[in-house]
């Protein structure tokens, strides 16, 4: 079995355990958990582990948490201005981004996800920032959470609203519409904008 096979299965283990974490349709429950079983099994079988030793390794279930991963695109255009999305949500304006999924690195995951809330095809480029969320004056959450800022180049001019998205605009530093905080806050937005005029050249890390 290749590394190839190997990574898939691991994310569409992966996603059975997104959809028993937050689906309430006992139909669907009972199919996303045949579907984690099947990739246990087939776990076992390539790595002859038994699934009682993957299982820790691979589930959350396991009792060591760690930090969730939260990763943000900055785009700007011609004009300095920052790409931003309106969240159905909270009808409240953030950077585009999500968690991190399982076989997609930081990168990736920013050019996923601009793509899917902003309709902008991006090409990562450069990390900026890694900030611990608690120490960010960002409002309290259950989850533990690292913040990444990855630069990304826009690589089209066409922009459209997603499935999470009601609205996608570029914006300026001194005119920033009402922000999502639990997502960013405007000393994040900020500090990007700081790294875009050169003030900034060294990622930042908490």
């Amino acid at each position: 079995m290749s590394k190839y096979y190997f990574e898939k299965i691991k994310r569409l283990h992966a996603l059975a355990e997104i959809g028993l974490e937050y689906n309430t349709i006992a139909y669907d429950i009972e199919r996303y958990q045949e579907i984690r079983d099947i990739c246990l099994e087939m776990l076992e079988k390539i790595t002859r582990i038994p699934v009682s030793e993957i299982i820790p390794v691979i589930e959350e279930r396991n009792g060591y948490r760690t930090p969730k991963v939260d990763v943000r695109a900055i785009v700007f255009n011609e004009n300095d201005k920052i790409l931003l999305v309106q969240e159905k949500a909270d009808k409240l304006w953030a950077l585009p981004g999500g968690w991190t999924d399982i076989a997609f690195s930081p990168g990736e995951v920013a050019e996923k996800e601009c793509m899917e809330e902003a309709g902008l095809k991006v090409k990562a480029t450069r990390l900026l920032a890694i900030m611990d969320k608690q120490k960010q004056g960002m409002p309290p959450a259950f989850e533990y959470v690292y913040k990444i800022f990855m630069l990304c180049k826009k690589e089209g001019d066409s922009i459209s609203v997603g499935p999470e998205t009601c609205d996608v605009g570029w914006f300026n530093e001194n005119k920033l519409p009402p922000l999502s905080l639990p997502r960013n806050n405007e000393a994040q937005i900020r500090m990007m904008f700081g790294y875009k005029c050169g003030e900034l050249t060294e990622p930042y890390f908490d």
